[in-house]
């Protein structure tokens, strides 16, 4: 959530962000002016309970059977009724406060690129050769059937769409990637590896800013109301929900590889075939806390940890900068990183990196106490390190060979008992 003090003495700055991220203006005005309703109306109350504590004590101190006792206990059982009529106003106009508050995305940060939508992103920088073949290059889903290594006919009969079974050479070397990920992550990067919980609360949900407003992204179990993670951010960046951390422990640097559960709502008819766009992948996430002065610079570092893997696997990618339109709810400030697909001929998202600020503490109340001794919150971070069966998907591609045998990137050789190609 955006800090109510922050948004009260910055008004216009306010809904001038705001409005880039598609909020009218008018929703601004009236959060501004339920809050000032909202702040009087406490201010009320505590008057209100004030002067019923002046008149308590001097009932404590008169007859009560007398005529001037009588007239403090009747005045005291009219300032109850005050309270109680100004406290449910409080508390409704408190609700509809609350209601805008979480609904809000955060603010861009100043050099986000200003735009409706992703044809407003800015290309940031460029790493590797494309491939060169002299042969047309098939689609990953096309060489992992020939290969048998994929199987999406028998998972549709199973699950329905947008599933897949991985077998022999295609599970393996799904493994060998996030294994591969993992320990770059860990054993050189500085990341704490952490296997999380699949099944969070609501709470959980709403910490990290996908709920309230994007719960028909999810899928929630009915009979317990716990929801199936859509990413590891949501268990990874609420490990410390609640806490005050020492300063000494920042930064903290987590990674996990888990299966991610969406539900794709709205993306009918968008990459209906192959290992883009799912209802269940695997992905490995890494989550940053650290100090609010260093959030930026910890961003570069996260963008480049992601970059690291495809440079490692040497697959062609881009680095591009999310205008205001394009940027997720949560974040501030996003990088993609775009690995290059051959068959299609374009980039395609396979990391996702967001500097969120202070926006997703404040709803976690994740904290931490500064050298001084005040207490302040942390800023959370997130990137993807990287989506799986994207990755699966942009090797199958980029390592094809003419006689439609894929190549093994060398790195991830060790992981598949030294393997070298899938025949």
């Amino acid at each position: 959530m955006l800090d109510p003090k922050f948004v009260r003495n910055n008004q216009e700055l306010v809904k001038e962000k705001l409005k880039t991220r598609k909020v009218d203006p008018a929703e601004v005005d009236e959060y501004l002016q339920l809050d000032q309703q909202n702040r009087d109306a406490l201010t009320k109350v505590e008057k209100i309970k004030a002067q019923k504590n002046q008149l308590t004590q001097q009932i404590s101190q008169s007859d009560p059977k007398s005529e001037a006792g009588q007239k403090l206990i009747n005045d005291v059982k009219k300032i109850n009724g005050d309270i109680k009529s100004t406290e449910t106003a409080q508390e409704e106009v408190a609700e509809r406060l609350h209601y805008l508050a979480v609904r809000f995305p955060n603010l861009p940060a100043d050099d986000v690129p200003i735009g409706p939508d992703e044809a407003s992103n800015v290309e940031m920088r460029t790493w590797g050769e494309f491939p060169k073949f002299d042969f047309e290059p098939k689609a990953h889903w096309e060489i992992g059937e020939n290969l048998g290594i994929l199987d999406f006919d028998r998972a549709a009969k199973v699950s329905g769409a947008r599933f897949v079974y991985y077998k022999d050479a295609g599970a393996l070397l799904e493994r060998a990637v996030y294994c591969f990920m993992l320990d770059l992550h860990t054993q050189k990067q500085g990341y704490h590896e952490i296997i999380p919980p699949y099944l969070v609360t609501g709470k959980t949900m709403f910490g990290t800013g996908q709920f309230p407003k994007f719960k028909e992204d999810v899928y929630t179990v009915e009979s317990t109301g716990m929801t199936l993670i859509p990413t590891a951010e949501v268990p990874l960046t609420n490990y410390y929900a609640d806490e005050i951390l020492s300063e000494d422990q920042l930064p903290t640097y987590f990674t996990a590889m888990t299966p991610c559960f969406r539900s794709e709502a709205g993306s009918a008819g968008r990459d209906t075939r192959g290992l883009i766009r799912m209802h269940q992948f695997h992905k490995v996430e890494m989550v940053k806390y650290c100090k609010p002065e260093d959030s930026y610079a910890e961003l570069e570092k996260l963008t480049d940890n992601a970059e690291e893997v495809l440079r490692e696997l040497n697959l062609p990618y881009h680095v591009i900068k999310l205008s205001t339109g394009d940027t997720g709810f949560s974040s501030a400030k996003t990088y993609d990183v775009e690995v290059w697909m051959p068959e299609q001929g374009i980039y395609r998202e396979i990391s996702s990196c967001s500097n969120c600020l202070d926006f997703q503490a404040r709803r976690a109340m994740i904290r931490y106490r500064k050298a001084d001794g005040t207490v302040a919150y942390v800023h959370t971070l997130n990137g993807s390190g990287l989506a799986v069966g994207r990755t699966v998907a942009a090797i199958l591609e980029n390592y094809q060979q003419a006689d439609g045998t894929v190549k093994i990137p060398e790195v991830l050789q060790k992981y598949m008992h030294g393997q070298q190609v899938i025949k």
